[in-house]
């Protein structure tokens, strides 16, 4: 989704880790000596994002305790984010977006269609979780019939499903963009302006719309169940999660938004964005996909508790499915 460039550049001024402008060679020509370092770092942040994302994966399959809609939802984000660590830290590496913005080869085109897919997904899951958290603070009682398994089975099918079609779309308006120029006035506007909009901007206007909801409501709540204290247990619990799912949506958007941003003014002429500002932005929005599980550590008790289980190598040597999550 990167926009599009008319400045001149040569590939030694998009990719410091290369020397060569023939893009065929990207493959084959190996990388500076001082860019060695800048691979190993960017590779421990892809190690270390897989890794976490697996924890939380393996945490919420194999317990029984954590297999709730929420939790259901808070694995497809993982899956989201460990294969950003998988596959879009690698092709980033090789395949920049400043690069990208000049040569949109095949292997840029590959890159951003993944980029896309993903990035899109994990929004629209972190909107789904943003309703369910709704549905649990604002309407507890009916809470267990509207968000069952099946609900919930839906809604990740949806997310998904509507993150590979925004991708393909995009891909598909690029291609007819490159045949008939500056003339596709339509496929620009879907793919620079249009884009944007319905896989971040409209998302996350809705997430902060919902969260700001249930924060009104829980404060009405607390006013009114501090007599009963199951209630306000109860209360406690659901707003503290809440409180915690809003932290891992605002992280994202304190990722994701400069990035966007920046993409926006680019496309829209206001401002001449630098390589270096825009890339850093760009590893910055990948960044998120690392931060979530840590997230999820620091708050919830019972994923520190799964966590450490399963890094002990527990989980080996027993049947811990039922164990009693702290």
């Amino acid at each position: 989704m990167a926009p599009e460039v008319s400045v001149s550049q040569t590939y030694a001024d998009l990719h410091l880790c290369h020397k060569r402008e023939n893009v065929s060679d990207i493959l084959t020509s190996p990388p500076s000596a001082a860019c060695i370092l800048l691979y190993i770092f960017i590779g421990s942040l892809s190690v270390v994002t897989v890794c976490g994302n697996l924890l939380v994966i393996i945490s919420i399959i194999y317990f029984k305790q954590l297999h709730t809609p929420t939790n259901c939802l808070i694995l497809s984000l993982a899956v989201a984010d460990l294969l950003v660590g998988v596959l879009v830290f690698p092709l980033n590496m090789e395949f920049t977006v400043t690069f990208c913005m000049y040569h949109n080869d095949l292997f840029c085109k590959i890159r951003d269609t993944v980029d896309g897919t993903l990035g899109t997904s994990s929004i629209l899951n972190l909107c789904c979780i943003s309703i369910d958290r709704y549905y649990a603070v604002c309407q507890p009682l009916t809470y267990a019939t509207k968000m069952n398994v099946c609900v919930v089975v839906i809604m990740i099918l949806v997310s998904w499903g509507v993150s590979v079609l925004l991708a393909v779309g995009f891909a598909i308006a690029g291609l007819y963009r490159e045949k008939c120029g500056d003339m596709c006035f339509i496929n620009i506007l879907f793919a620079n302006i249009l884009g944007p909009i319905f896989s971040f901007y409209l998302p996350v206007i809705i997430m902060l719309c919902i969260y700001l909801k249930i924060f009104l409501v829980a404060q009405r709540q607390a006013r009114s169940i501090q007599s009963i204290k199951s209630g306000a247990a109860v209360s406690k619990m659901e707003r503290k999660a809440t409180k915690t799912l809003a932290i891992v949506m605002g992280v994202f958007v304190m990722c994701w938004s400069p990035f966007f941003l920046c993409f926006t003014s680019q496309v829209l002429s206001l401002v001449s964005v630098p390589v270096v500002v825009f890339e850093a932005l760009n590893w910055l929005a990948l960044s998120n996909s690392m931060l979530n599980p840590f997230i999820y550590a620091f708050f919830y008790s019972w994923f520190r508790s799964a966590f450490r289980t399963i890094i002990s190598g527990k989980i080996f040597h027993g049947d811990l499915t039922n164990a009693k999550l702290l």
